[in-house]
């Protein structure tokens, strides 16, 4: 990023303020295609996405990934298990923002560099620092004291956070661009969703002819609603450091809850308001350690370029680094992982 102007990084800034902020009020637009239910809003998003992904890559005469994903099946069998886990988190997150769950949702998404930290000790064999042990430790308690204040597990918070944590981890097995995997993932998820809104129109319940051509339309942009974060995350990502990135990604869930607490005012109990409080300990925990580990690795690399006749045991130093700092970039840079966020959050 050294070689990157003022003015490229601004326009990197503008774009991931730009991604996160629609991705936070995403809350304030699915009500709006309410009679739809929740699976027939998901279905319309598949559809429609695919759309306008496909006329994108089409403009961008990108197509080349595409054969050779099709003669790659084990990558190909990688993007249909991350288009249903995609699916999942999508279905969960309408689900819950139309059923009145916007804080516990916006939850999720404050706990996912947590699970994916935790997906990355347990999968990978990640070794973790003694920061990032009790950031962890403390997540659980959060989640134990949140369980206790609503009376039971927060499972859309779970289900919202382990189904995009594990979407991260096959993404990053996966090392497909952003408008490419959701193109791809969108055609794997196209078929079944066009089957399903066939079936619902056939059966009459569909609100997609019956509610007006204002509710049409409105269902036929989450299409554009689905991209254009991803878009700008896009112009993002190769303008502004990942640690930006990573520390850019919390907007989303912090504008999510304060839609869901000021906008929607749902309740919250002291219990909540602790369990929130401890989450947000944890990550800042998480984010200093990160950040702490970026800038020794960085003066690392200075020192490496002033002193070539030590560049050996300089690069040693590094390789350490790198290791003990991998959860670390994951954690702060969960974003980079998915659509990071691009091509789902939410």
């Amino acid at each position: 990023m050294a070689g990157k102007s003022r003015g490229e990084q601004r326009i990197g800034l503008l774009n991931g303020f730009a991604a996160y902020g629609m991705w936070g009020l995403f809350p304030l637009f699915f009500p709006l295609l309410k009679p739809a239910g929740a699976t027939e809003v998901l279905a319309h998003r598949m559809v429609w996405s695919l759309a306008v992904v496909a006329a994108v890559l089409l403009a961008l005469r990108r197509w080349r990934w595409a054969g050779e994903l099709l003669r790659q099946p084990r990558r190909l069998a990688l993007i249909a298990v991350a288009a249903a886990v995609i699916a999942v988190n999508w279905g969960v997150y309408i689900w819950a923002v139309n059923n009145d769950r916007v804080v516990e949702a916006s939850l999720g998404y404050f706990i996912n560099p947590l699970v994916t930290i935790a997906l990355g000790v347990v999968l990978l064999k990640e070794r973790l620092r003694p920061v990032q042990w009790a950031a962890v430790g403390i997540g659980v308690v959060a989640v134990l004291v949140l369980a206790v204040g609503y009376g039971r597990p927060p499972w859309i918070s779970l289900a919202l956070a382990f189904s995009f944590g594990t979407y991260g981890l096959i993404k990053k097995k996966v090392n497909l661009g952003g408008l490419e995997s959701l193109a791809a993932e969108t055609a794997i998820q196209f078929l079944p969703a066009l089957g399903y809104l066939l079936w619902l129109g056939a059966r009459g319940d569909s609100t997609f002819t019956s509610e007006g051509a204002g509710h049409a339309a409105l269902l036929a942009t989450t299409g554009v609603v689905t991209a254009l974060p991803l878009v700008c995350f896009g112009a993002a990502a190769i303008r502004v450091p990942l640690s930006t990135i990573g520390l850019l990604q919390y907007l989303a869930p912090v504008f999510q809850f304060l839609c869901g607490v000021l906008y929607f005012h749902e309740a919250m109990p002291p219990e909540r308001w602790a369990g929130f409080g401890l989450v947000w300990l944890a990550l800042t925990l998480l984010t200093w350690d990160a950040l702490r580990t970026a800038h020794r690795t960085a003066r690392t690399l200075r020192e490496a370029a002033k002193a070539p006749a030590k560049a050996p045991a300089a690069a040693g130093g590094t390789g350490t680094a790198d290791v003990s700092g991998g959860t670390a970039g994951v954690a702060v840079g969960t974003a980079g992982a998915g659509r990071g966020a691009d091509d789902a959050s939410a």
